[in-house]
């Protein structure tokens, strides 16, 4: 009994530890937690800052006379439309290309995030940390492309037998997969860093959740069609420098303290340039086949297409003005493709909700004393600086398409009929023609034949 008494503690429970046995070292000293000396410890390290400047030379030369506010604005400007050109040149080079380069950037983003919390908790040298952090990477996007394949690549599926093992059992298989990922966290926990440890494990799933899970939804809509890749895309793009040339030459009033660089001129700028550019975007954008049709993949040529009869949005409309705005304009009517109005949607919530993506990122640069997440693109900092707004743009581009937009699919239903077995599918086809008779959309006769 004694012993018990001396192992348990004040609790005398001989399995209880006290909190600071268990935490040991690691304590962060978060907000309400006292160190030892009475005064509170700050509430996480700062990450040391990046003094490397990986400026191109001929940009240094090229702006060396003028003063530092004009450097910057020139060298992100012509950093901007190096960016963008090479933008185009990916939607040049079609769908493939393109989700290529959504998996490149996620991966760089998660690095950028994952290598902040190394960088901070480093010194502690927690077992496994960033292996297992790549690790759920992996596990992650096994999960989200796997479930990718089996809904727009089906006549591939049908046709590679060991695809159709993948997918037929592809989320036990994801299931088995991140579980030995928990397993090995599990047997990682070192005594003196539980906390610290949980910590990390919780940082490395909200990356995930904010990044992957998020550059899955961009893949997403491209398969709906380009037009509802590049519109939201380039709304954020465009938005971010209205917002950024607006400040620049008028901003006076700072607009929120997480970035005390924003003006609420720049705000309302970027606003109204934004509501322009999307609807002038979208009308040139909706008459073209290759933009509105939905990315599918063709199993006789082994490649993507986009061929269809575009969808009533893409089809000119006519519209009747409100009466104030036929006595402003003396217009009776207009006629506008549909998905121009979707447009001043996107548009609306890229330029007023998107920039909050930009905020929460500066909160987070803030708690970490950090100016950018890396330095990547000179004069923008890193590729998450860039993308912080694109992932929640893209996000409600998704649920808009879902509760708007989309409806059901019969290429997709295809797709799905012709994985099922012989008898399934004979099945189906028996009760779609019944039904179809009974609604007098399949005549008797043609009925008989069959």
């Amino acid at each position: 009994m004694t012993e018990v008494r001396k192992r348990g503690g004040k609790g005398g429970d001989p399995d209880s530890v006290s909190d600071k046995e268990a935490d040991g070292e690691d304590r962060l000293g978060l907000p309400g937690e006292a160190g030892g000396d009475g005064e509170y410890k700050a509430d996480t390290s700062s990450v040391p800052p990046s003094t490397a400047d990986n400026t191109p030379q001929f940009l240094k030369e090229a702006v060396e006379g003028l003063n530092p506010r004009w450097k910057n604005c020139c060298i992100r400007g012509v950093l901007s439309m190096a960016m963008i050109s090479g933008f185009f040149m990916m939607i040049y080079l079609g769908p493939i290309m393109l989700i290529v380069v959504v998996m490149t950037i996620q991966i760089k983003c998660f690095q950028e995030i994952i290598d902040i919390g190394y960088r901070v908790y480093h010194s502690y040298e927690l077992p496994w940390f960033r292996t297992l952090s790549w690790y759920f990477l992996v596990c992650v996007n096994y999960f989200f492309y796997g479930e990718t394949l089996a809904e727009y690549f089906g006549a591939l599926v049908q046709r590679e037998e060991p695809l159709q093992f993948l997918v037929r059992y592809h989320r036990f298989i994801s299931f088995a997969v991140y579980l030995a990922g928990f397993c090995m966290f599990v047997l990682s926990l070192v005594k003196k860093h539980y906390r610290l440890q949980f910590y990390m494990f919780a940082w490395t799933h909200v990356t995930l959740l904010i990044v992957v899970t998020q550059s899955h939804l961009v893949i997403q809509n491209l398969f709906e069609g380009m037009i509802w890749f590049l519109v939201p895309v380039s709304i954020v793009i465009c938005n971010d420098i209205m917002a950024y040339l607006f400040g620049f030459f008028f901003g006076r009033t700072p607009l929120i303290k997480l970035s005390p660089k924003k003006t609420w001129e720049g705000f309302i700028g970027g606003f109204f340039g934004t509501l322009v550019f999307g609807f002038i975007l979208a009308y040139l954008l909706a008459q073209f086949q290759y933009f509105v049709c939905p990315v599918e993949y063709n199993s006789e040529t082994n490649r993507f297409t986009a061929e269809c009869e575009p969808s009533d949005i893409f089809v000119m409309h006519e519209y009747t003005l409100p009466f104030t705005v036929q006595s402003i304009l003396r217009w009776k009517t207009v006629t506008i493709y549909p998905y121009q109005i979707h447009s001043v949607a996107l548009s609306t919530f890229g330029s007023l909700i998107g920039p909050f993506g930009g905020f929460f990122a500066s909160g987070f640069k803030r708690a970490f004393k950090i100016k950018d997440f890396a330095d990547t693109i000179p004069g923008h900092g890193g590729i998450m600086d860039r993308f912080d707004c694109q992932y929640l743009m893209a996000t409600f581009t998704h649920v808009y398409i879902a509760s708007f937009i989309r409806g059901p699919n019969p290429s997709k239903v295809l797709q799905q009929l012709l994985v099922l077995q012989p008898e399934q599918q004979l099945s189906i086809f028996n009760a779609m023609r019944d039904r179809l008779r009974d609604r007098g959309i399949l005549p008797p006769a043609a009925t008989e034949a069959m």
